[in-house]
C-alpha cells in the first residue's frame, strides 16, 4: 500500500497570539505617538519632552519591576533585601548628580531647586498612614500608574482613591502645617557638596550591608541579579525583562533630565489631588477651594484653572501609563486583569485613599519625598523614609484582614 505523502505547504501559519500581540504593540505605540504630538501642537516642545521622559519611566518600571510597595515589603516578610538595595543604588547615583547642581543652583544654565521641606508631624504621620496604604492598595503612586498601564484594572480603585484622600487632605492642609515642625535642614548647605555625597553614600552603603547581612542570616545566601549573558541583545532592552539594577541606573539618570528640564526633580502624588479637584468641579460639587491653604500657594490655584494637559505632573504621570503599556505590549504581557475579591476592592480603596492623604500631608509619595528629597539633600526624604517604612510593616501584618497575601515573588531578572 503505498502511502500518500503531503507536500509541504509554503504558507507560513498564523500564530493568533503574535498577531494578537504586534496589534496591541502598534496601538499602543500609536497612542503614546499621537499623544506626544498632540502636546508638541497644543501645548509646547516641553510638554512633549516631559511626556516622552515619562514614558520611558514607566517602560523601565514596568521591565524592571521596579516597584517600592513590594521591595518593602519582601524584606519585612521574607527578608529578601534585593528590592532594597536596589534603591540604595538609585540613590547613590541620583545624590552624585543633583548635589553639585543642586549646590551650584543651576544646570546648563537654568536655575535649579530641590525638594527642601520642613521636618514635623506632617511629614512624620503622613508618611506613616502612606506606608500602611502601600501595603494595602497593593501599589504607591507610580506603582499604581505602571500596573495600570500595563493592564491590571485592580489598580483603578486604588488611583480613584488616591485622588479623594488627596483631596480630603488639602482642605485639613492649613491644620496639619500650623503643627509643630522643625525648618527645613539641606545636607548639602550644611555639609557643603562633597561632605553631603559622602555621607550619603555611606548610609546607602549601610543599609545595603545591613539587608544582605540579615538576609544571608535567615537564608544562608543573598539573592542577586542574574548577569546577563548577550548585552548586545536589543530585543532585551525593548522587552525586558530588565535587571532591578538596570532600572536603578534608568530612574535616576530620567530623574535628573527632569530636573533639567523642569528646574526641579520628578514628582508623581501631587497630581492626585489635582485630578480630584478637577473631578469634583466637574461633578459640581460645591467646594470651596479659593478658601483652602493648599490651593493658595503658587502655582496651584492656576492649575485648577488651566487644563491638564498643561500641568507637567500630570502630563508626567500621564506618560509613565502609557509607557508601561507600551512595555507590557512589547513584552507581550500586555492584558486586563480586574477580578478580585471584594475584600481586595475594598483594601485597595482605602488604601488608595490613605496613599492620597498621606502623601499631601508629607509633601509628597515615595518619588517625590523619598527620591526627590533624598536626591535633594532634604533630611525630611529621610525621616519619610523612616516613618513610610515603618507604616509599611504595619501595613504588611494587615492584609491578612483583607485576604490579600503577606508573600511576594523573588522574580530572579536577568
Amino acid at each position: 500500500m503505498n502511502s500518500v505523502q503531503t507536500p509541504p505547504s509554503d504558507v507560513t501559519s498564523i500564530n493568533p497570539v503574535s498577531n494578537r500581540n504586534t496589534l496591541i504593540t502598534a496601538i499602543a505605540a500609536g497612542v503614546f505617538a499621537y499623544s506626544l504630538y498632540w502636546l508638541n501642537s497644543n501645548e509646547s516642545s516641553m510638554q512633549m519632552w516631559l511626556m516622552l521622559i515619562g514614558g520611558l519611566l514607566g517602560l523601565a518600571l514596568y521591565h524592571a519591576s521596579f516597584g517600592f510597595t513590594t521591595a518593602w515589603r519582601n524584606f519585612i516578610i521574607n527578608r529578601r533585601g534585593r528590592g532594597l538595595r536596589a534603591q540604595m543604588l538609585m540613590l547613590a547615583v541620583a545624590v552624585c548628580l543633583f548635589f553639585p547642581a543642586l549646590g551650584a543652583g543651576e544646570l546648563f544654565g537654568e536655575e535649579v531647586r530641590g525638594y527642601v521641606r520642613p521636618l514635623g508631624f506632617s511629614v512624620l504621620i503622613g508618611a506613616f498612614i502612606f506606608g500602611i496604604g502601600m501595603q494595602l492598595g497593593n501599589g504607591c503612586a507610580s506603582g499604581n500608574l505602571y500596573h495600570a498601564g500595563g493592564g491590571q484594572l485592580r489598580a483603578i480603585p486604588s488611583m480613584f482613591g488616591f485622588m479623594v484622600g488627596g483631596l480630603w487632605a488639602t482642605a485639613d492642609y492649613e491644620w496639619w502645617m500650623e503643627l509643630p515642625q522643625l525648618a527645613p535642614v539641606s545636607l548639602i548647605e550644611e555639609n557643603g557638596i562633597l561632605g553631603a555625597i559622602i555621607l550619603n553614600l555611606v548610609i546607602f552603603a549601610a543599609i545595603a550591608s545591613f539587608t544582605a547581612w540579615l538576609e544571608k542570616r535567615t537564608h544562608g545566601e543573598v539573592e542577586t541579579d542574574r548577569p546577563l549573558r548577550d548585552i548586545t541583545n536589543w530585543r532585551r532592552y525593548l522587552q525586558g525583562p530588565w535587571p532591578f539594577i538596570w532600572g536603578a541606573l534608568v530612574l535616576a539618570l530620567l530623574n535628573f533630565a527632569t530636573l533639567a528640564l523642569t528646574g526641579r526633580p520628578w514628582a508623581v502624588a501631587v497630581a492626585y489631588p489635582l485630578w480630584g479637584a478637577k473631578l469634583a468641579m466637574l461633578l459640581e460639587m460645591e467646594l470651596e477651594f479659593d478658601f483652602w491653604t493648599y490651593w493658595l500657594q503658587p502655582g496651584r490655584e492656576i492649575a485648577l484653572e488651566e487644563s491638564l494637559s498643561s500641568d507637567v505632573n500630570s502630563v508626567m504621570n500621564a506618560g509613565v501609563l502609557l509607557g508601561a503599556f507600551l512595555a507590557a505590549a512589547m513584552a507581550g504581557k500586555f492584558s486586563f486583569q480586574w477580578r478580585l475579591p471584594f475584600l481586595h476592592w475594598i483594601a485597595a480603596l482605602l488604601g488608595g485613599v490613605m496613599l492620597g492623604y498621606g502623601a499631601t500631608i508629607a509633601f509628597g509619595c515615595n518619588i517625590g519625598a523619598y527620591f526627590g528629597g533624598i536626591a535633594s539633600g532634604s533630611l525630611h526624604g529621610w525621616l519619610w523614609l523612616v516613618a513610610a517604612f515603618a507604616g509599611s510593616y504595619v501595613g504588611s501584618y494587615l492584609r491578612p484582614l483583607f485576604k490579600l497575601d503577606t508573600k511576594t515573588s523573588t522574580r530572579s531578572a536577568c
